[in-house]
């Protein structure tokens, strides 16, 4: 079973969290709770119990988001459920995740690292579709000439740059 929170007051707005036995499957920065539930469900591939209250692991995750939104945690100690993504994806993903706090790379340089080195759009459409924004900190990975380009959240380029500022690792 999928079970459901939300930090509702944030820097960057209502936050949502999802998770089930085996760990987080999705994050959302937008307001739609209903289409949030629906496509945790579809992620994890199981019923979402909107109305239960939040497990343990969803508990844990809008804590920690609510210290690293104070500025102060730099990593997050959760399980995240990996089965929900797609292979490349997952794969793109963790190398995402092993991005230090405080640090940007590119999505060439990941690509890179994936000994795939042609494939920044498919490293793109990997952080695009990221079911755990922040969590997994797509917001960190910047463009071949160091600017930012995209980023799926609510606020858009402007959360991403925030983002980036609370930790330090790029200035506007």
């Amino acid at each position: 079973m999928i079970t459901i929170g939300v930090l509702e007051e944030s820097p960057v707005g209502a936050i949502r969290v999802a998770a089930g036995e085996s760990g987080l499957v999705a994050v959302s920065l937008w307001d739609d709770a209903a289409r949030f539930a629906a496509d945790a469900g579809r992620l994890a591939g199981g019923a979402v119990d909107a109305a239960a209250p939040p497990g343990p692991i969803v508990m844990l995750a809008l804590a920690q988001l609510a210290e690293y939104l104070r500025g102060e945690r730099r990593d997050f100690d959760l399980p995240i459920d990996w089965s929900t993504m797609k292979p490349f994806q997952r794969t793109a993903l963790e190398l995402v995740c092993a991005v230090p706090y405080g640090r940007t790379t590119t999505y060439g340089a990941i690509a890179q690292e994936l000994g795939r080195p042609g494939a920044m759009r498919a490293v793109g459409q990997a952080n695009a579709t990221n079911p755990l924004p922040i969590i997994i900190p797509c917001h960190r990975v910047l463009g071949a000439d160091g600017k930012l380009h995209g980023y799926g959240a609510r606020g858009g380029l402007e959360t991403k740059a925030w983002l980036l500022r609370l930790e330090g690792s790029w200035l506007l």
